[in-house]
């Protein structure tokens, strides 16, 4: 019985000491720990492979870092990235702004009743969806005094209102609907420049033309891409760039069958970095062939004469990723349907399904280009893969970007019978420029005496 009673008492004095108080604390604080840890490894795996990939890259951020690691001066990679634009000779280029549909925004950027600005073409416009979900698009200034109708501007109904003096457009049409402090007759004239636009495939696109009787009727339509419009197929991500380079170039890149062994040959995991990759000269110096290498087979062929397809060209792709030079394990087609100048639809078939990434390209200035891609899947190709693939892509194209940003543009290149495809794309494209379609010179002479410091 005493026994009992001891050992009953030495138990209180334990529970009741500061040593068990602290021993229990501390137990708490580490399973809170290990808690949160569970939590922020599992949101962790969530967001690497199942979120989608939103990866944007302004124009200072890819293809200056030569230029970081010769700086003796401190200056940021912005301060290189435009002392280098500075520098770079452009060429002799074509017109800098061709004919055709143009992305100006991703259709989630305007939701119903809000209003967007947007700088592209050479021109300043305020994009809007109507109050029923309309996306509509108008020049930005207003004729009475000049304001930004897309800056402070707001939607009432299907018009757009001057944050100025309220003046209303319609955004069907461009006419002026209400001057709200006028009691007289809303002037005929009272309007704004009106642009063709086609709201598909998540994008809200705009024609562009610069000849007066065809600004209006656009000469062909974007085509629906039926897997994303029925909504069967998942979206995976999204990439953004902003690219120092005429827009002409970005395209011909299709039609440029030798630089893909070159470029694009070296694994991806070296990055876009242009001075890291393992070229295959470094290779020839080495007994072993390299761990992962991409394999390219590529064609190009653009439209018959006389087709009514005729601004649509093709490059076709057959790439497989081969692990010691010699055993592919990630195979893939690829058709890439160029649609006029700026934009592509790259259908690719893999082994787990099929998938589409859609490349828009815009011209912001003369030679700054916007690039989107957007990568949607059939439900078969898992999200981890599908990220893969965009992630692979990406780096790729930052590979191209970091060529682009420093190039200059030769009207007549140096070039063999293998690079052939190169003079077909480039008479294919020259559809797409017209008698007034706007020059280099010609913008730099009209902006003298501008705000361009």
């Amino acid at each position: 019985m005493s026994f009992f009673w001891s050992s009953t008492s030495s138990l209180v004095d334990y529970l009741a000491s500061p040593r068990w108080m602290l021993e229990d604390k501390s137990a708490m604080l580490i399973q809170l720990l290990s808690t949160v840890a569970a939590m922020f490894l599992v949101w962790l795996l969530h967001y690497i492979l199942f979120r989608p990939l939103n990866r944007i890259r302004d124009l200072c951020e890819t293809g200056y870092k030569d230029q970081v690691r010769w700086d003796r001066y401190g200056r940021t990679k912005r301060q290189l990235a435009n002392e280098a634009r500075r520098n770079k000779k452009v060429g002799d280029v074509p017109p800098v702004y061709p004919n055709g549909w143009f992305a100006l925004c991703e259709s989630e950027d305007v939701k119903n009743g809000h209003v967007l600005a947007v700088d592209a073409l050479g021109e300043n416009l305020a994009v809007f969806r109507t109050e029923e979900g309309k996306a509509c698009v108008l020049d930005a200034y207003c004729p009475h005094l000049g304001a930004h109708l897309g800056i402070g501007g707001r939607v009432v109904g299907d018009c757009i209102e001057c944050p100025f003096h309220g003046w209303q457009f319609n955004g069907h049409d461009g006419k002026c609907t209400s001057i709200p402090y006028s009691k007289g007759k809303v002037p005929s004239n009272a309007r704004v420049k009106k642009w063709p636009t086609h709201e598909v495939n998540g994008f809200i696109f705009v024609w562009y033309h610069a000849e007066s009787d065809k600004m209006l009727e656009p000469e062909w339509t974007v085509p629906e891409l039926d897997e994303i419009s029925s909504g069967r197929w998942h979206y995976r991500g999204r990439t953004e760039y902003k690219v120092n380079v005429h827009i002409q170039e970005i395209p011909e890149n299709g039609a440029d069958v030798a630089h893909l062994a070159y470029l694009h040959g070296p694994s991806m995991l070296f990055g876009s970095d242009l001075t890291a990759i393992a070229r295959e000269d470094d290779r020839k110096t080495k007994s072993w062939p390299p761990i992962l290498h991409h394999h390219w087979e590529v064609g190009w062929k653009g439209p018959e004469p006389g087709s009514p397809d005729w601004h649509l060209a093709v490059t076709t792709i057959k790439h497989d990723l081969r692990l010691f030079g010699r055993i592919p394990f990630i195979l893939m087609d690829v058709e890439a349907k160029q649609i006029g100048p700026g934009l592509v639809h790259l259908t690719m078939t893999t082994s787990l399904g099929r998938c589409v990434l859609v490349q828009t390209v815009t011209p912001v200035q003369p030679f700054v280009q916007r690039v989107l891609h957007r990568l949607y899947t059939s439900p078969t190709v898992i999200a981890p893969y599908a990220k893969l693939i965009l992630w692979g892509e990406a780096i790729q194209f930052e590979r191209d970007v970091a060529v682009w940003n420093h190039k200059t543009y030769i009207r007549n290149p140096l070039i063999v019978s293998e690079d052939r495809t190169i003079s077909r794309h480039r008479r294919w494209y020259q559809q797409f420029y017209s008698e007034n379609s706007p020059r280099l010179e010609t913008i730099i002479e009209n902006k003298k005496g501008s705000m361009d410091w």
